[in-house]
């Protein structure tokens, strides 16, 4: 069987062989890092018990919402402008790098305060988050990740974040060993950053580049910068929805509750690997039945929504049913309120699914100011919620308010905007009619 696949795929252009190539090295990235946080992970939150892992995620958390500072919306943005000019890519590089560089120490100066600010004299967290804060500046070297994509030459970055994560993996498990504090997980975590950085710099000197020939221009900074801030807005939006409740949890309640949290949590992110992936494979049909006729692309995009409402059933019912021995089995008995969450997570994954689904019919029909206006408003409504909720029902609290601004997020905005109504109707009937579901596609459309 593999000799006919391979034989199948050599018979296929050059660019499409490249295109394959690459994007099973970013598979393999992600897989191999799902599974050494499953694994090794579990093991942390088993030593570090419920209160430490609650303290280490909820100093994660909190420096994970400045993200954008760092990220500046700019990976789209340089990626194209490397394509378009590659005569200015010491230009655009090295212009990327400083703009990242003084995000990532704005981070480290904003994280601090606010956290002084919000825990005067708690100097466990202020030195925990420092750590953390300052493994983030690496981020910078990100830089050379985006030469890379822009070559379809992702092997590299898989080959860089692979190593490190299977370093920092083996240094945890030693750690765990050796019996050492806290404090030593969150210098791994930004041991992780720091190595991949080095990596990065090292294949980048392999390809024949040299980082000393970058340079930096204030106009191409501006004109970056101009262009990258409704992306960024976006991802302050969407790393707000992801992380907010995490934090809440932690100010309004306490660390504890924030371990439960995040154990249902990363259970849950292993089965949303799935969609991303498929959606990342079908995108070029959907463009593809975009041209040929609308009738197709409906079709299409409501056979896709069928296949993840499939994904969520699923997935759900079975942890539904054995949520409670799934998490005692793998984290212990301090994890039991994680085996109360899980279930409820396993319904966020029906609004996950559909919002990757989504994302397909937003890039087709160039609906990208709307979406970054329903990520916001899904941003405000989780914090709102959150804020009413977590004083009552704690974590639980928190599931449901991120649960609820999921919803608006995926479907209720559409109603009040008659563009989105005809993908609106085709998520219902996807959800509807899931027993319609064709595998295949009419050949007279490849």
């Amino acid at each position: 069987m593999f000799k006919r696949i391979a034989v199948k795929v050599n018979n296929f252009n050059p660019n499409i062989r490249k295109v394959i190539s690459n994007s099973s090295w970013l598979v393999a990235q992600r897989g191999i890092r799902i599974l050494l946080e499953l694994f090794v992970g579990i093991w942390v939150a088993r030593y570090l018990g419920v209160k430490q892992f609650g303290v280490y995620i909820y100093a994660l958390s909190f420096v994970d919402l400045f993200a954008p500072f760092f990220h500046l919306g700019l990976p789209n943005i340089v990626v194209r402008d490397i394509i378009r000019e590659p005569n200015s890519i010491n230009e655009i590089l090295g212009t990327t790098f400083i703009l990242k560089l003084i995000g990532g120490i704005t981070t480290l100066f904003l994280a601090l305060s606010i956290i002084m600010y919000l825990r005067p004299g708690d100097t466990l967290f202020h030195l925990l988050i420092g750590i953390i804060a300052v493994g983030k500046i690496f981020n910078a070297f990100e830089t050379i990740d985006f030469w890379f994509q822009s070559q379809i030459n992702s092997k590299y970055i898989a080959i860089s974040k692979i190593t490190a994560y299977c370093f920092v993996s083996l240094f945890k498990v030693f750690l765990i060993k050796i019996k050492a504090p806290l404090i030593a997980f969150v210098i791994a975590f930004s041991l992780e950053i720091f190595i991949s950085s080095i990596m990065l710099v090292i294949n980048y000197r392999v390809s024949g580049l040299f980082i000393s020939s970058w340079l930096f221009h204030i106009r191409r900074a501006k004109s970056l910068l101009h262009e990258s801030w409704p992306a960024l807005l976006s991802v302050t939006a969407i790393i707000i929805q992801a992380r907010i409740d995490q934090v809440m949890l932690g100010q309004m309640i306490n660390e504890s509750e924030v371990g439960q949290y995040s154990v249902a949590m990363r259970l849950i992110e292993v089965f949303a690997f799935a969609p991303g992936i498929i959606c990342q494979s079908i995108a070029p049909l959907i463009a593809k039945a975009k041209l040929i006729s609308k009738q197709l692309y409906y079709e299409r995009l409501t056979n896709i929504y069928r296949l993840m409402f499939i994904l969520f059933l699923i997935t759900a019912i079975p942890i539904i049913i054995f949520s409670r021995q799934i998490v005692l089995l793998l984290y212990g008995q301090d994890y039991e309120l994680a085996s109360q969450l899980l279930p409820l997570f396993s319904i966020r994954l029906f609004f996950t699914n559909f919002g990757v689904a989504k994302s397909l019919f937003i890039t087709n029909d160039s609906l990208f100011v709307y979406s970054l206006i329903t990520a916001i408003l899904g941003a405000v409504t989780n914090i709102v919620c959150n804020y009413i909720f977590i004083p009552r029902y704690a974590s639980i609290g928190a599931l449901w308010a991120t649960i609820f601004s999921f919803g608006v997020m995926t479907f209720m905005t559409d109603i009040f905007y008659p563009r989105i109504h005809t993908n609106l109707r085709a998520m219902i009937i996807g959800i509807l009619t899931p027993f319609k579901l064709k595998l295949s596609h009419n050949k007279n459309h490849n």
